[in-house]
């Protein structure tokens, strides 16, 4: 699976971050990180959540 983010349209918000910190961390300089841009099938179903409540569609799952 890989994880990126439309940084154009991200809006920082942390839902991605509440849902999975293991992949999404958003910083003190109020930026969104990706910390694993091909996460484990582990974290799958928590991804698709973050992804799903992103308030501004900014993030995309690809197989």
């Amino acid at each position: 699976m890989k994880v990126s983010v439309d940084y154009d349209v991200c809006a920082s918000t942390g839902a991605c971050m509440q849902v999975c910190p293991e992949v999404f961390e958003v910083r003190s300089d109020g930026y969104l990180y990706v910390l694993q841009e091909s996460p484990g099938e582990d974290l799958r179903d928590k991804v698709q959540m973050a992804a799903e409540m992103c308030p501004t569609g900014a993030i995309t799952v690809e197989d």
